[in-house]
């Protein structure tokens, strides 16, 4: 399916209006992402996170394998495996917890340059979080309800695209598992393709410099209590060239089930998904191969199930 001419919404993280936070509300709803501009991070640090990105995962793979997480062997490094021969990635899992980027570094072996720059852009990224969940709940009327950072696994995507891989798939059609994810994509080379909720037509993002993409994960529909898109993409090879992308996947609180917003259920909006365990979902998503979020049916709550 060739994807359509359409675009995904443009926010201005700087609009002073009062319309900021129904606007993302509704592109969450309608779309399941959008862009934002003037969000705060630096087109130059931008474009230096790019370059410390393409040199880490430049480095021979001995190296790359370094990285690793003790607590959780399988949030490292993710190397070409045969259903993504030509990508890999590496992994900044728990990245705002004290110590952890300076682990990270120190993996790679990273300049102090290339650490300077990691410490700014991940501090930076963890600000912009704190500012979106303040216009979400503002957005959906939750004045009260209070910030509980989560874990934020930050990863770091090399698409080694060449002459041979022209129109194969770069990643699967998915969804993200979290609550949502911020995209640095590679403002040189297209591929990332969502899904229109409303047509069920691909749609192509197109990239724009110094703008981030937001899309919702599997947790942040049921989060919503049903009312957000978590927007199924998939990632193209258009051209044979590098392609350099780094996301920032949101993921609910390691030692709280995912349930809810206690404010967005009432008698006309009864609670559409029983309270559980992140991990298990995530478990269950692959076990069951859904990677669309079809796993979310088995945390239906009874009420939802007899309509």
């Amino acid at each position: 399916m060739a994807p359509t001419t359409k675009s995904i919404p443009i926010i201005d993280m700087q609009e002073t209006s009062t319309d900021l936070s129904e606007k993302i509300v509704k592109a969450f709803e309608e779309w399941g992402c959008f862009r934002i501009k003037n969000h705060g991070i630096s087109t130059s640090l931008m474009s230096e996170m790019k370059a410390a990105t393409r040199a880490l995962l430049d480095l021979p793979m001995e190296i790359k394998l370094k990285n690793s997480n003790p607590n959780e062997p399988s949030k490292g490094y993710t190397p070409p495996n045969l259903a993504s021969p030509f990508f890999d990635s590496l992994s900044l899992y728990d990245m705002a917890s004290p110590g952890t980027v300076e682990d990270f570094c120190a993996q790679m072996d990273a300049s102090p340059c290339q650490r300077e720059i990691i410490y700014k852009y991940t501090t930076a990224l963890c600000e912009l979080v704190r500012l979106l969940w303040s216009n979400l709940m503002e957005g959906l009327g939750l004045y009260g309800d209070v910030y509980k950072q989560g874990i934020y696994q930050l990863k770091m995507n090399k698409y080694n695209y060449g002459p041979d891989t022209v129109g194969l798939t770069g990643a699967v059609m998915h969804s993200d598992a979290g609550l949502f994810t911020i995209l640095q994509d590679d403002e040189d080379v297209n591929g990332l393709e969502v899904v229109d909720n409303k047509t069920g037509q691909l749609v192509s993002v197109d990239p724009v410099p110094g703008t981030l993409v937001i899309n919702v994960g599997d947790m942040g529909k049921v989060w919503s209590n049903g009312r957000f898109c978590n927007v199924k993409h998939q990632v193209q090879c258009y051209k044979p060239t590098v392609r350099v992308t780094i996301a920032l996947f949101v993921l609910p609180p390691k030692d709280e089930k995912v349930e809810v917003l206690p404010g967005l259920v009432d008698s006309d909006n009864p609670c559409l998904y029983v309270p559980f365990d992140f991990e298990h979902y995530r478990k269950l998503r692959i076990s069951t191969r859904s990677p669309t979020g079809e796993a979310l049916e088995f945390f239906l709550s009874q009420q939802k199930l007899v309509q």
